[in-house]
């Protein structure tokens, strides 16, 4: 069996279905987004917030599942603080009672339970918090493209900045689709998602780079893949480490980060995807040419200054 390095995968001639399976995605993605919505968590919608003392350091699990059989929806438990400490937060309009009947009920395993405080997180917060995190995204996304523009070329910006919304979109509608709770927590794997996949990209276009202007050919789809090739063991290195961090995660980390975790999974899934055949193979039909990285006249003369 060849090692990886010795492989000559042929991304390019593949690009056509990749492109089809990348444009399904999409339209599941974008049709789960508008018509079924995100299930949007807490922090976005407005709720209950309820914060107990135990006695002792008690089950998360049990006490999101004796809420929900109780007729509770949409129960986040996560400890605060100490581990005797539990917040506990409630997708509902918020009642004044609310607080003596969770404590009641958490009582009636003889548990030493005490009520800290009860309060509502209003609408103006969710939106406030889904305004501020919408800009985000979009403030890194504005500042990736300027990046990748200035360190390479204005067409591997289009790529990328593709890319990214590519991967954004499809995460977003995994979690549309499936509605699975989406909080603060996907928004940071979201971003996070951002972050791995540029980093991803540009070590693919760092290589596309060199090859192009160190290669005698002008064929351009075999100079991707020889590219391509080349960081293909990085590539499913980096990959794979992570990806069997982020199961043990989810296998292992409990409800709180379950939903940060398959997010960070479909992301990176995705992301290593979409640096070969959105990042990359878009730049065939954007006609990137040798000529588009012939360095200019300045760069040319701080070469020569550098050089003893």
């Amino acid at each position: 069996m060849k090692p990886l390095s010795h492989l000559r995968i042929d991304f390019m001639g593949r690009r056509k279905f990749a492109f089809a399976v990348s444009a399904l995605l999409l339209i599941v993605s974008i049709g789960a987004i508008l018509f079924q919505q995100l299930n949007l968590g807490l922090d976005f919608t407005g709720g209950t917030l309820i914060e107990v003392r135990y006695g002792a350091s008690p089950s998360l699990d049990a006490i999101r599942v004796l809420l929900e059989e109780s007729g509770f929806q949409d129960v986040s438990v996560q400890t605060f603080g100490a581990s005797t400490e539990v917040l506990i937060r409630l997708q509902q309009a918020f009642d004044a009672d609310v607080g003596g009947e969770v404590v009641n009920l958490l009582r009636a395993d003889g548990d030493t339970v005490n009520l800290v405080r009860s309060e509502f997180v209003g609408s103006q917060v969710g939106d406030q918090l889904r305004d501020q995190s919408g800009l985000g995204l979009l403030v890194a996304l504005g500042v990736v493209m300027l990046y990748v523009a200035f360190r390479f070329q204005y067409k591997f910006a289009i790529g990328a900045l593709l890319a990214l919304l590519h991967d954004v979109v499809i995460v977003v509608g995994v979690f549309a689709l499936f509605q699975l709770d989406f909080d603060l927590t996907v928004l940071a794997a979201i971003l996070a998602v951002i972050g791995y996949s540029l980093n991803d990209t540009i070590v693919v276009y760092d290589r596309v780079r060199e090859a192009i202007r160190t290669s005698r050919i002008d064929d351009m789809p075999q100079i991707f893949n020889e590219a391509i090739n080349a960081t293909l063991s990085r590539t499913l290195a980096t990959s794979g480490t992570t990806v069997l961090v982020l199961l043990a995660l989810l296998l292992l980390g409990g409800d709180m980060i379950e939903n940060f975790a398959i997010a960070l999974l479909v992301g990176i899934v995705v992301g290593t995807f979409s640096s070969i055949y959105i990042a990359a193979a878009l730049l065939l039909p954007l006609k990137l040419s040798r000529e588009d990285l012939i360095p200019t006249k300045k760069e040319l003369d701080e070469e020569e200054e550098e050089l003893p």
